[in-house]
């Protein structure tokens, strides 16, 4: 679930906060780091339980209706199509989820209201009117459904997103990579899958290796701190380095660790990723700026051989 680019952007988080605190506990800003990382799939559990929540929310409105004192023939048999979705079942019988969401404790009930709300946008749309309108009850068909509800309806969500940054405040961010691996788990998602059959993303592509590209890009980015930020003022000379944004300060010297110490990384690989992250985190002539200083420090560094990189193509 979690790509290298996302990687990145835990540790670009976790060396800001390192200079924002002043802090110099490096196995406490680590363990923070990694913290930040595993509560992704916090975030992955919470936006799943908040789909077996609007499918419950209209199974409890159901009930209700049936408790009515003149109940209507409608709501005396009631069409069950949404509430007995299959691809929903699936996920909610799964022991894997039921132990994810029972060990971190996760609930909705203080958004309640929200959640019922939510059903209630679902359930004015052409879309659900459509999928209760089918007279051919499938798992295909119920997959695809909940697929484009939750492209729909819960992808981009005003409400959902700011309850979630009330929760934590890194999570907004989170969320653009987490909506993605619930859509891909939906699409695995198979009629033969049984309740103890593994149906969940993997929070690590590579636990072990991505562990260890995390602690080394932070540890050593830390460590040739000086080294970098004499670099950079060589390269800058018109410019107060102390006036410069933070955040494009931070990616540069990420982005000259990851040419200097990372032989398997593509110089081009460590430039793209990081101008693209200058666009989301920084302002609207970072990226410019950072391509600008990076170009300049890769032809030194090529001249002076400073970079290392095994495989052919890999400077270049």
């Amino acid at each position: 679930m979690l790509n290298r680019r996302y990687l990145r952007v835990k540790i670009l988080q976790a060396l800001y906060a390192w200079i924002q605190s002043g802090s110099e506990d490096l196995p406490k800003a680590e363990r923070e780091m990694q913290k930040s990382v595993n509560q992704v799939y916090d975030l992955y559990f919470s936006m799943l339980l908040l789909v077996e929540e609007v499918f419950t929310s209209a199974q409890n409105l159901i009930e209700v209706k049936k408790e009515k004192i003149l109940p209507t023939a409608e709501d005396l048999n009631p069409n069950l199509h949404f509430v007995q979705n299959k691809a929903v079942e699936k996920i909610v019988n799964n022991t894997e989820y039921r132990r994810g969401i029972e060990t971190r404790k996760l609930s909705w009930d203080l958004n309640s209201e929200n959640v019922r709300k939510l059903f209630r946008q679902i359930e004015a749309s052409k879309l659900y009117k459509n999928y209760m309108e089918k007279e051919e009850d499938t798992f295909k068909n119920d997959k695809s459904f909940l697929i484009k509800i939750y492209e729909e309806f819960f992808v981009d969500n005003e409400v959902f997103d700011q309850l979630l940054e009330e929760q934590n405040m890194y999570w907004v961010i989170d969320l653009e990579i987490v909506n993605i691996a619930i859509v891909k788990t939906l699409q695995r998602l198979k009629e033969r899958h049984t309740h103890s059959d593994h149906i969940l993303a993997d929070l690590f592509k590579d636990k072990e290796e991505d562990t260890k590209f995390m602690r080394e890009l932070f540890r050593k980015t830390l460590s040739f701190d000086k080294d970098y930020t004499d670099l950079i003022e060589k390269q800058i000379s018109n410019w107060d380095i102390d006036r410069l944004a933070q955040i494009d300060i931070i990616l540069l010297k990420m982005a000259l660790c990851e040419f200097e110490h990372f032989a398997g990384i593509p110089v081009k690989v460590s430039m793209n990723e990081y101008i693209d992250l200058s666009k989301n985190f920084s302002t609207p002539r970072s990226k410019g700026f950072i391509n600008g200083v990076l170009d300049k420090i890769v032809a030194k560094w090529k001249d002076e051989g400073r970079i290392n990189k095994t495989g052919r193509g890999l400077i270049e």
